[in-house]
This record gives structure tokens, C-alpha cells and sequence, in this order.
């Protein structure tokens, strides 16, 4: 049996104002204020197949974003400023009430008390004053320990008002994914900025489509016609051979036991969360010396610093008095588990007119699917070899509907045999892989938070059955990597955060060589 730590306990500074209803699922409150349905309440949508399925007891997911801030937050400010914007969305001031004599869920307006969301700990000032970063570091861990109320909106904002080595302050949004897929997440929390050289301005976000218009408008028309059939064959194949390795991974192809695999039940532990700053300028550097992406070189830093970092493990176990050093085992299989949003993702202006409005005019919701991603572990001379096999690697999974396809496929055996056969199908698919990884584009200008000026924005995961989850998210000319581990099996995520690091720096030096 999987070892367990007792959940950390969070000193919030205020009484639990619940309604006694707790984490019971579905739950509904005792007051307008802890969630009853009034005359003023609004039956939306049922909530979508993947919304209940974040909700399964081993894929109970929440979404955390650590936003560091440049100056102390005035907390009345940021409430004036939730007040207006993110308690106005649809998904922020709805309920999760169940069917009659059904087993669904379906999303039911309530009133709001910002007072509910907005938490403001009290932290211990002595070891605030002695590692702020440390005390941080442990609170967001001990949110991953700490369920939330069903009788209310599922989203919580903290406020650390804690100097770190990065920030003269801290916020802490914490969001069920029921309430939407990671990205339409990150773009709501963008619409609640503003530029900080332009305070009246929403950000703006670089669009990651290449343009291929002038290329094709220089073909010919039987030769575009060919290139269109052929590209269409090329498709078919590569989505018919993913869905075959996909049903292969959900019978009986499994990852390759490693340092990075968690225990039967890591889905139940609590979750430290580390970040690390790097230069989106080094990985432009690259990408455009390799003529690949940005996510082309992500893949290939993230297969480099695995690589170096199970080096190391492995050779931790030798004896010492063997002079040969063991090395990194052959034909490791090591995958993420990708999720990957299907539907458009709503724009940052349609988000804001959203919140304005106090109802839905952006698509939203999840509307996933999952893909299968392989990373190379090996130990290359030629630091360039990972960005190579990288691009090849994303490259062969972008001419392929393989994330459509399990989207469609989960949606029928929702249909067929219900939600908590889909659950069991995606927690066999999920830990026979290794790792969640993800890559998301953020506002090239430095933007405010209700009058803060924001520093990073490091967002994560947690609740799914990984040891291991890898975000990347970008932010004006800097690149956070942040990690959520499982210390029991990654007790030392630090040192991997060093390794991928020096991945880049290594392919960066490359590059200048090259």
C-alpha cells in the first residue's frame, strides 16, 4: 500500500463560513450566501462530460497560478476589482447542483460574496522574515492538501503579502478544473489585467499560428490540389496510427518505471509547486537557428533535462567501491499524457465583455481530448541532437486529429456506459504515461492585476495521477518553468529544475558554436 502524509492545515485568519454541507459533491448550501438557489438564480448548461470528469474522486483537479506582484497588494482594491470582473462570469458565481433522479451535474447561478473567495492568511512573521520564498512555497503546497467548498463558486483567491526574492507580494488563484480547461482559464485571468503603460488596455498575446497563405498562394492549382489530398492521406495515417498506440497505451503498453513514476494513489498527495525563471530570448534564439517553434524547443529543453536528471538518479544507487559508474538504462519509454483543448479558446476582449455583461457570450467549458507525447531519454554529445528529435517529435503529432479522436471516443462511452467508465479508462490511460506537460503563451507586455504590477505567472496543476506535471508559461522577454511534484517520489525538485536549465543553457552555447 501507498504511503500517505496527513494533508497539511491552512490558518486562514477567518471562521469557514460553509454551510456544514463541506466537500460533499454537489453539495448544496444553506443561504444565498453559501450557495441556496434564490428567484434571482440562473439554471445554465448541464455541465460537459469533462467537467464531471475532473470531479471523479481520482481526478479531483484543481488549477493553481502563483502571481507575483510588484508592489504590496491592497487587498480591499483586488476585491473591488474581482467584484467587477472574474465573481461576474458565468462559471465564477455558479453552483454545481445535481439532476433529480440522475446522476449528472448542471451549473446554477448564485450570488457571490467576494468576502467567501478573497482569504488572507496569517502567516508566521518570524519565518516570513527568515525564507519568505520557503513559506510560500509551503503554503501553496499545503492548498494542494486542502479541499474546497462545494456549497460555493469552486474558485479561492489568496493574498500572501510576503517579500519573496522575486515579489513584494504573492496572489494565489485557485480554480477547480470543472470550471473550464487550463488555457480559457489563463485567458480569463488575462482579461482581468490591464497594460501598465496603457491601464486602459487589455494584454495583448502573440499568435503561435505560422502563416502558410503566401506559400500557398504561390502553387499552382493541380499542384496545391495534390499537396491538399496528399496532406489529407498524410493525416488519416498518422490519426489511425496514434489511435491504435492510444487503445495499445489503455491495454497494456505501459511507461517505463522510472524515478519520475508515482505510487498507486499519488493522485491523493499533497503537491509541492517550484518555479524558474529563463530567457524566452535564448529559446527564440534557438528556434529560429533550428527553424522550429518555441513548443518545437520546449520539447526538446524538457527531453534534455529529464535526461540529465535521470542520469543522475540512476547512478545515485551504485556502490561506491565500483569504479564504473552506472549509466542511463537503454530504450526508456517516457511520455506525457497531453491534454488538448479542441474549441477555439475565447479571446481576451470576448472574456472581458463576458465579465462585463455577467453572462456567457465566449464559448467556454472543456472540451479536451487527450494525446500521447514520447520524449527521448538518452545522454547525446551533441546538445542540438534534443532540439532535432524534439521538432520531429511535434511535427509528426501536429499532422495528426489524434486529440479529436479521443475527445469523440470519450464522449461516446460517456453516453454509453457513463462517466465513471470514462473516469477508469482515462486513470488506465494516464498512469501507464509518466508525466503532464504543457505550454502556455502569455501577454509580451507587463500588465497590472487590479492596480499591481505583475512580476511571473507560474499556473499548475494538481489531482491527476502524476508524480510529475511541467508547465511552461511565458511572460514579456522571461519563461517560467514550474513544476508540481510528488516529494515522495521527486524529493529533490530543485535539482531538477537545475537540469533543465542547464539544458538550455547547454543548447543555447550550441547554438553560439554552431
Amino acid at each position: 500500500m501507498a504511503s500517505r502524509r496527513k494533508p497539511l492545515s491552512i490558518k486562514t485568519g477567518r471562521e469557514n463560513s460553509g454551510s456544514g454541507v463541506g466537500e460533499k459533491e454537489g453539495g448544496e448550501g444553506n443561504g444565498a450566501r453559501n450557495g441556496e438557489i434564490t428567484e434571482e438564480e440562473e439554471e445554465e448548461e448541464p455541465m460537459s462530460p469533462a467537467g464531471r470528469l475532473f470531479l471523479q474522486p481520482r481526478f479531483n483537479c484543481h488549477i493553481v497560478s502563483v502571481i507575483g506582484c510588484g508592489k504590496r497588494m491592497d487587498v480591499d482594491a483586488v476585491k473591488a476589482g474581482l467584484e467587477a470582473s472574474l465573481a461576474r462570469h458565468p462559471r465564477f458565481s455558479s453552483i454545481q447542483v445535481p439532476v433529480s433522479d440522475e446522476k449528472k451535474l448542471r451549473w446554477v447561478r448564485t450570488k457571490v460574496n467576494v468576502e467567501d473567495h478573497v482569504i488572507v492568511p496569517d502567516l508566521d512573521p518570524d519565518a516570513a522574515s527568515v525564507n519568505p520564498d520557503k513559506v510560500v512555497e509551503d503554503y501553496v503546497a499545503a492548498l494542494s492538501g486542502a479541499p474546497m467548498d462545494h456549497s460555493r463558486p469552486l474558485w479561492e483567491l489568496h493574498i500572501l503579502n510576503v517579500a519573496t526574492a522575486e515579489a513584494a507580494a504573492v496572489a494565489v488563484l485557485r480554480v477547480h478544473h470543472s470550471l473550464g480547461d487550463g488555457i480559457s482559464l489563463m485567458s480569463l485571468l488575462l482579461a482581468c489585467t490591464r497594460q501598465c503603460s496603457e491601464p486602459d488596455c487589455l494584454p495583448s498575446i502573440p499568435d503561435a499560428r505560422r502563416s502558410t497563405s503566401a506559400a500557398a498562394n504561390s502553387r499552382s492549382g493541380l499542384l496545391a490540389l495534390l499537396l491538399w489530398i496528399w496532406a489529407d492521406l498524410v493525416l488519416a495515417w498518422h490519426t489511425l496510427v496514434d489511435a491504435i498506440i492510444f487503445a495499445a497505451t489503455l491495454a497494456f503498453v505501459k511507461d517505463t518505471r522510472t524515478p519520475l513514476m508515482g505510487m498507486e494513489g499519488v493522485e491523493f498527495h499533497p503537491k509541492r509547486f517550484v518555479h524558474r525563471t529563463v530567457s524566452l530570448d535564448d529559446i527564440k534564439d534557438i528556434k529560429k537557428a533550428m527553424n522550429c517553434t518555441v513548443n518545437d524547443v520546449l520539447v526538446g529543453i524538457t527531453s534534455a533535462g529529464l535526461s540529465r536528471y535521470l542520469d543522475r538518479r540512476y547512478g545515485e544507487g551504485d556502490d561506491m567501491k565500483k569504479k564504473e559508474k552506472k549509466g542511463l538504462p537503454g530504450n526508456i519509454r517516457l511520455r506525457t499524457a497531453l491534454l488538448v483543448n479542441i474549441r477555439r479558446t475565447p479571446g481576451i476582449h470576448a472574456l472581458a465583455e463576458m465579465m462585463e455583461k455577467g453572462k456567457g457570450g465566449a464559448k467556454w467549458g472543456n472540451k479536451l481530448g487527450y494525446m500521447v507525447l514520447r520524449f527521448p531519454i538518452a545522454v547525446f554529445e551533441d546538445p542540438l541532437e534534443y532540439i532535432r528529435r524534439g521538432k520531429a517529435i511535434a511535427e509528426r503529432k501536429k499532422n495528426s486529429l489524434e486529440a479529436v479522436f479521443t475527445y469523440w471516443s470519450a464522449w461516446v462511452i460517456v453516453k454509453i456506459f457513463g462517466i465513471k467508465a470514462a473516469a477508469a479508462l482515462c486513470y488506465r490511460m494516464v498512469i501507464h504515461t509518466t508525466l503532464s506537460f504543457s505550454n502556455i503563451i502569455g501577454p509580451v507586455e507587463k500588465i497590472g492585476f487590479y492596480g499591481h504590477p505583475v512580476v511571473y505567472i507560474a499556473p499548475s496543476v494538481y489531482g491527476h495521477p502524476h508524480a510529475l506535471t511541467l508547465h511552461f508559461q511565458s511572460y514579456m522577454n522571461t519563461m517560467k518553468i514550474v513544476l508540481a511534484v510528488d516529494e515522495l517520489t521527486i524529493p529533490n525538485p530543485n535539482q531538477l529544475l537545475d537540469d533543465l536549465a542547464e539544458s538550455l543553457r547547454l543548447i543555447k552555447d550550441a547554438i553560439a558554436r554552431s
